[in-house]
């Protein structure tokens, strides 16, 4: 069996977030949801589960930082073509996200863009042509 991530984000609002992700196209377990939490599953190996502050609170002593004033974390999924990287922004800043946050990636063999949700989780959409990436010394200064 392959290995599964679940990232398991605080948010102020769980149903504007759960909506948030179904609109960019992840889908809502609700075996793993409730009122303080939504699972919200994007393949059959990653996981988004959006808590409520409350509940997040039970897992970790430390305090919550504010998604929209400083990053721990950059998050990135990956896209089959460029036309789908595209279209998750699109949908992302339809949905009340904000498109493009950070500068895009645009290379012969590899195309990305970013957006945040509601929260200010900062996620990356990237597409990747892996037959042409150049050799390892190039990719440093990519």
């Amino acid at each position: 069996m392959p290995r599964m991530i679940f990232l398991n984000l605080p948010v102020t609002d769980l149903k504007r977030a759960t909506a948030f992700y179904e609109a960019i196209g992840a889908t809502r377990n609700p075996q793993f949801s409730d009122d303080t939490a939504s699972c919200m599953v994007f393949s059959e190996t990653i996981y988004a589960m959006l808590t409520t502050h409350d509940k997040f609170r039970q897992f970790t002593p430390k305090p919550i930082a504010d998604a929209k004033t400083s990053n721990q974390a950059l998050f990135c999924l990956s896209a089959d073509t460029r036309n789908e990287v595209d279209e998750i922004v699109g949908k992302a800043d339809a949905a009340g996200g904000v498109a493009d946050p950070s500068p895009k990636d645009e290379y012969s063999f590899m195309y990305g863009r970013s957006f945040e949700d509601p929260d200010g989780h900062m996620w990356g959409v990237n597409w990747l042509d892996m037959a042409a990436v150049p050799p390892q010394p190039a990719m440093a200064n990519a």
